[in-house]
């Protein structure tokens, strides 16, 4: 049995890693991930990530595994900026306050059939000076990322509170995926 991710995201793989996993191949599916028109949170997580993996051609011996990460502030959904302003916005709208990072994983199995799961973890920021602001901007490191950051790096010091997953925040929630890997007859320690 192989192993496909349906992602190009090297934070993944990294993860993927941690619990003893290597990928026999990426494809990295091109989907339309612009959110529907009132879709919540949860909900979208949940349908690019059945969407990614179901868009990956599979063979008989493959179980194909997806993700979707997104940041939300109510329900509001943070997507990656779109540029330095864009990221700036992002900034002070989780600037010493709560937000969400919803996760939406899937597997489909070599039956065939989709295992979909969503996480919710609860990350609150500092209040972020200009200051704190120009120096993570500066940084490039938000760019590209859901939100605006990258907790696994410089973001990490605007981190005051956070309940649920890391691996979650980072892009992969290991417990559910593990999971769901096992459920689709995915061999673990």
């Amino acid at each position: 049995m192989n192993l496909v991710l349906a992602s190009s995201s090297p934070r993944r793989r990294e993860l993927l890693a941690r619990i003893g996993l290597i990928p026999a191949r990426i494809a990295a599916p091109e989907i339309d991930e612009t959110p529907l028109k009132g879709e919540l949170p949860r909900a979208y997580v949940a349908r690019l990530a059945e969407g990614k993996a179901l868009a990956v051609t599979r063979a008989a011996d493959e179980v194909v595994l997806a993700g979707d990460t997104t940041v939300a502030v109510g329900r509001r959904i943070l997507e990656k900026p779109a540029d330095e302003a864009d990221l700036r916005r992002m900034l002070g709208l989780l600037s010493g306050r709560r937000h969400h990072v919803w996760s939406g994983i899937c597997v489909v199995g070599t039956d065939g059939r989709p295992r979909v799961r969503t996480v919710d973890t609860i990350v609150a920021f500092k209040v972020l000076s200009a200051a704190e602001v120009d120096w993570y901007v500066a940084s490039g490191e938000g760019m590209g990322k859901a939100g605006g950051y990258a907790i696994q790096g410089r973001a990490e010091s605007f981190v005051r509170f956070l309940s649920g997953s890391h691996s979650n925040v980072v892009g992969l929630p290991l417990f559910e995926t593990r999971g769901l890997l096992s459920s689709a007859g995915v061999p673990l320690g």
